[in-house]
């Protein structure tokens, strides 16, 4: 039996999703490309990692075969120019394109791909935080944030936060719907992270009320009004927790006697003292008022020179104890995966998130990112659920490899689905160790 993600029918539904789009075009007979073609040729650009729109547009519709490829694998009837897409592009809102995250969401919970995203809290753990994906002094648009730098100049730049489910010892991350950080009809300052995270909650975490979540951050989200969101939500909070900004929490833990845990443990090299400290209820900031959180530390601590090789501090929900507090530390710790196996990926492995495919005057930027990052989500649910796609990815080794293998073959042949592009790949490795699985269904 084999495992397949429904890729063809994501396409297909998605083409019938956006056929509903807002056309904010005037009526007329003589209109030639239908809004849905020009989000889906632009989802292939994303999903084929081409860098340049241009250069991709010129390959995939200009020549016979590339552009049968857009209508069999991508659904696209009539491609429109680049320039066409840019303009159809612009006046969405991006919050237009939610629904196909939810839909690969529910295939990944229907396959058995989330299966793995659970710990020993019997929570999922969605880590939190903010990316800068465009920066310039001179392209600018309403929903560009600003920041003045030593000499006075004004950079204008698109940023986001970007909550991903992540996993200690998983190497894929699984993208959710992001929340803009741009400016706010009615706000005299100027948004940030904490605010993007609210509205993300108060907007998004009802798509995973059926989960019980974790949220992981750092200590720009560690304060009461954010806690408060996510227990209003019935969830979970571990948030880095500095002395700096929480001098009241401290003040109390000095004055408590601290539960303590130590173990030694040998890295290979050379020894380390590994020692957990928590306590549970002190309040998380001065007054009557004060949210009472239960708090924790991990220090690593070289054994012979006693130099501290690693410390960190966390303020959670989660009640701490014997039982649980190394694994709290180490969930706590997790959150670096959104910023090395998350943003580092989204800015250096492929997809260029950072590269200018289009600003607009509206919401273009902020539409090809959400689109970059559905991308982003369609290749891990495709890593996590489907046979044929793990192979490949498995036997070209190579992340660059694949993806070049991919662009080349549909400049050059034609293919009627993603299973026959899949199978033809397969085929032509001429791999010895192919799946008894897969080897019975490329011999038919």
């Amino acid at each position: 039996m084999i495992k397949r993600f429904p890729l063809q029918k994501f396409f297909k539904a998605s083409q019938t999703d956006w056929a509903n789009l807002p056309d904010h075009r005037k009526p007329s007979p003589n209109t030639k490309y239908a809004l849905s073609d020009a989000v889906n040729s632009a989802m292939s650009l994303f999903f084929m990692q081409s860098q340049s729109f241009l250069a991709y547009h010129q390959a995939m519709s200009k020549k016979k075969r590339g552009k049968r490829n857009l209508q069999t694998l991508f659904e696209v009837k009539n491609v429109p120019s680049d320039n066409q897409i840019r303009n159809l592009l612009d006046p969405l809102e991006p919050t237009e394109f939610a629904p196909q995250y939810a839909w690969i969401w529910q295939q990944l919970s229907r396959l058995g791909g989330l299966a793995a995203y659970k710990t020993s809290l019997k929570t999922r753990l969605i880590a939190l935080d903010g990316m800068v994906y465009h920066s310039s002094t001179e392209i600018s648009c309403p929903c560009c944030s600003t920041r003045q730098d030593r000499n006075g100049k004004t950079h204008y730049y698109h940023a986001a936060l970007l909550p991903l489910m992540v996993q200690p010892g998983l190497e894929h991350v699984l993208a959710c719907f992001p929340e803009m950080i741009t400016p706010q009809d009615g706000a005299e300052k100027q948004d940030c992270e904490r605010n993007a995270a609210k509205r993300w909650l108060s907007r998004w975490s009802h798509l995973f009320a059926s989960h019980t979540i974790t949220y992981l951050g750092d200590d720009l989200f560690c304060n009461q009004p954010m806690c408060e969101e996510v227990i209003a939500r019935n969830q979970y909070f571990l948030f880095v927790c500095k002395p700096d900004s929480h001098v009241e929490l401290y003040r109390w833990l000095a004055s408590l006697t601290l539960h303590e845990q130590s173990e030694r443990r040998w890295n290979g090299q050379h020894g380390e003292i590994w020692r957990w400290q928590w306590v549970n209820q002190v309040p998380i900031r001065g007054g009557d008022d004060a949210l009472l959180v239960n708090w924790c530390e991990v220090q690593v601590i070289h054994e012979e020179s006693g130099k501290v090789l690693y410390h960190n501090s966390w303020a959670t929900n989660h009640a701490l104890s014997v039982g649980n507090i190394e694994d709290v530390c180490h969930y706590g710790r997790t959150r670096w995966k959104i910023e090395n196996e998350g943003i580092n990926i989204l800015k250096r492995k492929g997809y260029h998130v950072e590269h200018n495919f289009g600003h607009g005057s509206q919401h273009l930027a902020q539409v090809f990112l959400v689109l970059n990052l559905l991308a982003f989500l369609l290749h891990t649910a495709l890593h996590l659920v489907d046979d044929l796609y793990q192979f490949l990815r498995q036997a070209l080794h190579t992340r660059v490899t694949f993806f070049n293998d991919l662009r080349a073959l549909c400049r050059y042949h034609t293919f009627p689905d993603w299973e026959a592009l899949w199978l033809f790949m397969i085929r032509s490795l001429e791999e010895d160790a192919v799946p008894q699985n897969i080897a019975a269904l490329i011999s038919n």
